[in-house]
């Protein structure tokens, strides 16, 4: 198993304008279903695992994750692979909501 972390960044020229609705259609050509979440400043999500893989995207706002003891920002645009059984957690970071795609094959 990678102990990477796999963050995709949004690509404006092949993906159009960042908005929920293109990210929702970004996730959804890839396969998955997506449900959309608004978090608010100090949302705290403690170490978890999911039991499938999931791709998670934000389309506002701030959000640090911890994945393979590894941390990374995740900003507008970013998209970030979760595998199946992987310890992680995450918090909002900032004064500003996150809106958050939680994503599923």
């Amino acid at each position: 198993m990678s102990t990477e972390i796999h963050l995709q960044k949004w690509d404006t020229a092949r993906d159009g304008v960042l908005s929920d609705e293109n990210m929702r259609k970004k996730l959804e050509s890839m396969g998955y279903r997506c449900t959309k979440y608004v978090f608010s400043p100090g949302s705290d999500f403690p170490d978890h695992t999911h039991s499938m893989t999931k791709m998670d995207a934000i389309t506002s706002g701030k959000f640090l994750l911890s994945l393979h003891g590894k941390q990374v920002i995740m900003e507008p645009g970013d998209i970030i692979e979760v595998p199946k059984n992987t310890l992680h957690n995450a918090h909002v970071v900032g004064s500003d909501n996150v809106t958050f795609f939680d994503s599923v094959k």
